[in-house]
């Protein structure tokens, strides 16, 4: 008689698991010591230019400040965010002036979704920066400038917000 074997599946834990290590982020994963032979174990040791590590210029760049402000108005202003959501991010009267002009809804779009085509900066003065971005809703381009004034914290802070005309 033919004995069928099978495999039992342990239960899944109810907790959540550890989280993973990711080594792939930037810096990369710590260097190899002499103290791990078995990672090492019958490969040739690596030269400088073979080096496992992942070389700076093809690590992970942070995106830029202009950049990540750029998508939050565009984001506001488009109606998928609410204005609160840059209040922390926003500094002076351009907190009043993102809600004023959030409620005309400037960049709202029936239908498509509102993209930052190109953005483009002034370098104003040491910590400040002036930027605008072109927006693109389909075939229709609109205007979107900022000021980004870096604080004591070294935090960015938007402190003056404007579209171009409806």
């Amino acid at each position: 008689m033919n004995k069928v074997m099978s495999r039992t599946v342990p239960p899944r834990p109810r907790h959540r698991p550890p989280t993973r290590r990711d080594t792939r982020r930037p810096g990369g994963a710590p260097p190899r010591t002499a103290g791990r032979p078995a990672a090492t174990a019958g490969r040739p040791a690596a030269t400088p230019a073979q080096s496992p590590r992942t070389a700076p210029e093809a690590a992970v760049r942070q995106p830029r400040p202009t950049d990540l402000f750029a998508d939050r108005l565009l984001a506001v202003l488009s109606g998928q965010r609410p204005v609160h959501w840059m209040l922390r991010h926003t500094a002076g009267r351009a907190y009043d002036d993102l809600a004023r002009l959030a409620e005309r809804g400037p960049l709202r779009a029936r239908g498509m979704r509102p993209v930052v085509q190109d953005i483009g900066y002034y370098v104003a003065g040491e910590g400040a920066l002036e930027v605008f971005a072109r927006v693109a809703t389909g075939d229709r381009l609109r205007a979107m400038a900022f000021r980004l004034e870096r604080g004591k914290d070294l935090r960015w802070r938007c402190t003056a917000v404007e579209t171009g005309p409806a």
